[in-house]
């Protein structure tokens, strides 16, 4: 089976680091944060890039324990369990794909002026480009991928380098004065809006596992890269403010501002493109790493499985690269035209993120003191939390300090609230004591609801296929509500036998109270909480099988199978009928979507069958029937 490959070095990722963190803050923050703080916006600079160092080390020491594509989602497993990093995953999809959306809008805003007409249209047209293009090189590999965020990460430092250092020739001490002009509460709040500039350690984390000697190298370069960061951001904005003074809080592309004092007029379109550049190759790593977040929750089935998949040829994450496509423009359609507010939506839910994760350091060194950390933060039991009630106290601020700020919470929680119910839509994709449950819950519903799962007429054809089965005893594997069953009692007959077993009690209860109601004495039910690993044992010798919706949540298709097969003679018939392709999206668990496999299975277990798939009300049916060929 093919897997990602280890290509990535030191040098390497730690340019990666420091092109994925960077994203669009600096090129707009420092505007954003003297607006807010005035020159003191300095010391929230200084503030943030102390937590962020402490922030990285914290990091740094969770990708040393478990250096692998799954990144934060990894470690949450690890701390949480699987619902808590679901949602952290979840959590984080949602972020990874807001923030491509504002770095995109972001560059486009930076390079063209907000006068041209028809700008919402170009705007569209050059970021779904940007994105199909990078997902493209995503999709071909990550050497090709690296040379690619390698190159973008060394045109952000030239460009920034280019206007740091002039500047100090340019520089003017009285736009310091004074240097509280907001007052002293300006300064916390100015914190919360420039935070992004520092935030970005998360896509970096799912590089780990296509990182030579992970461990060890992922720490060192989340840490350094942290740090020149920082050291860059303190001293552009202390530039920035030197430089352009006043008018910098009104700037709506502040590097182009400093390039037009640095170095003339002539200058300044240069400095956007290269502004432009920067930013989108922030877009870049964001879309490279993405899609590994895709691929771990797949493999642990808290995605759909079918994205686990790595390319033969390319070793990358093909099919979670092609959502990862689509989930970003949609996103970059949706926050079209407004970095702001995709900003404001952004920060609380990193917060959110980041508080998780850094908590998660706590819980691992009581949980699990004894695995090898390659990289220990400093005073881990307590320093986490510190920071924690920090970047909490930075949501709480923004929420006392900033108009509709609550509604754009809400809207972000709404969000995260959403992935509750997808959870449990997994788990009951995959996980059969989940199964149980929901079944229990929706009986109801699904009695309500039997005439769309299962109409008349595919009950008939199931009839149909099984042939003359008068006076024959038959096994229905997963009955439901009796919605098949009440035909199969008429067709046996009063002398014939339905054994019809099921997981969900609350299901047999209702098909019981049917069976009762029709005078069926004939009809056996069975509440077997393991049938999705074999026959209930009191099933005796059987003539015909039949089963509808069970396959799915087979954990052994193969041996359950081959447990049929005992109770059958030869030339016996079967008939299984399974549901795929849920309103066109949903697939079907992997061995179901390939006629080719399953056949292969059913062969193994000593049947030879044929398969056939109908289109349904929003899904389709797959009638698999046939006999039983061989004994086991």
């Amino acid at each position: 089976m093919a897997e990602l490959k280890k290509v990535l070095n030191y040098p390497m990722l730690l340019l990666i680091i420091i092109n994925s963190i960077m994203g669009t803050g600096i090129f707009f923050l420092p505007a954003i944060g003297f607006s807010i703080g005035g020159p003191a916006s300095i010391i929230s600079w200084v503030v943030m890039s102390l937590f962020s160092i402490y922030i990285s080390m914290c990091f740094a020491e969770l990708c040393g324990m478990f250096p692998s594509a799954g990144g934060i989602y990894e470690f949450s497993k690890h701390a949480y369990g699987r619902f808590l990093s679901f949602i952290i995953g979840w959590l984080t999809l949602i972020v990874g794909n807001i923030t491509i959306a504002m770095l995109i809008i972001g560059a486009i805003s930076y390079l063209l002026p907000a006068n041209i007409p028809g700008l919402q249209i170009v705007i569209m047209l050059i970021s779904v480009s940007f994105l199909v293009i990078f997902n493209t090189v995503a999709y071909r590999g990550m050497k090709t991928s690296a040379t690619m965020l390698v190159t973008f990460a060394f045109v952000t430092l030239l460009t920034l380098f280019a206007l740091i250092i002039p500047s100090f020739f340019n520089f003017n001490t009285s736009y310091f004065v004074p240097f509280f002009s907001k007052g002293n509460a300006a300064v916390f709040l100015a914190i919360f809006f420039i935070a992004e500039t520092f935030f970005g350690w998360e896509s970096s984390t799912f590089l780990a596992g296509e990182t030579k000697d992970g461990a060890r190298v992922v720490p060192k370069a989340m840490v350094r890269g942290t740090v020149i960061i920082c050291l860059i951001a303190v001293v552009f904005v202390i530039t920035a403010i030197g430089t352009v003074g006043g008018p910098l809080a009104e700037s709506l592309a502040p590097l182009s501002d400093i390039a037009n004092v640095v170095y003339g007029s002539g200058a300044t379109s240069i400095f956007m493109i290269l502004a432009y550049l920067s930013i989108i190759g922030s877009v870049a790593g964001w879309v490279i790493s993405a899609p590994r977040l895709i691929l771990s929750m797949a493999e642990d089935k808290l995605f759909l499985y079918h994205f686990r998949k790595i390319h033969p040829k390319y070793s990358t994450p093909g099919r979670a690269i092609v959502l990862q496509c689509i989930l970003s423009i949609i996103f970059v359609f949706i926050g079209l035209g407004s970095y702001e507010t995709l900003l404001h939506m952004l920060v609380p839910l990193l917060l959110i993120t980041y508080a998780m994760i850094l908590f998660s350091v706590v819980v691992l060194r009581f949980k699990k003191p004894h695995i090898k950390r390659h990289y220990v933060v400093p005073f881990g039991k307590v320093g986490p939390i510190i920071v924690v009630v920090f970047l909490m106290g930075l949501l709480v601020s923004w929420l006392m300090l900033t108009h509709d700020a609550s509604s754009v919470l809400i809207k972000g929680l709404s969000m995260i609230a959403l992935g509750i119910p997808v959870y449990f839509l997994l788990e009951m994709y995959y996980d059969p004591k989940m199964v149980r449950l929901i079944n229990d819950i929706s009986a109801e519903f699904s009695l309500l609801t039997e005439r769309i799962n299962l109409p008349t007429h595919i009950r008939r054809e199931i009839i149909h296929l099984l042939g003359d089965i008068k006076g024959r005893t038959i096994l229905e594997f997963g009955c439901s509500v009796g919605t098949l069953t009440m035909h199969l009692a008429e067709e046996v007959g009063p002398h014939g036998k339905v054994y019809a077993t099921d997981i969900s009690k609350r299901v047999l209860t209702i098909a019981d109270r049917r069976l009762k109601r029709k005078g069926h004495k004939h009809v056996k039910t069975i509440h077997d909480i393991k049938h999705h690993s074999r026959v209930h044992p009191s099933v005796p010798k059987i003539h015909t099988a039949v089963s509808v919706g069970a396959l799915g949540y087979l954990k052994d298709p193969l041996n359950t199978l081959k447990d049929i097969n005992k109770r059958l003679k030869l030339g016996s018939k079967v008939c299984f009928v399974d549901y795929d392709k849920f309103f066109d999206i949903i697939p079907a668990v992997e061995w179901l979507e390939d006629d080719k496999k399953i056949k292969n299975i059913f062969n193994k277990a000593g049947f030879k069958i044929s398969v056939v798939r109908k289109q349904g009300f929003a899904w389709k049916y797959i009638y698999i029937y046939g006999k039983k060929t061989k004994n086991l």
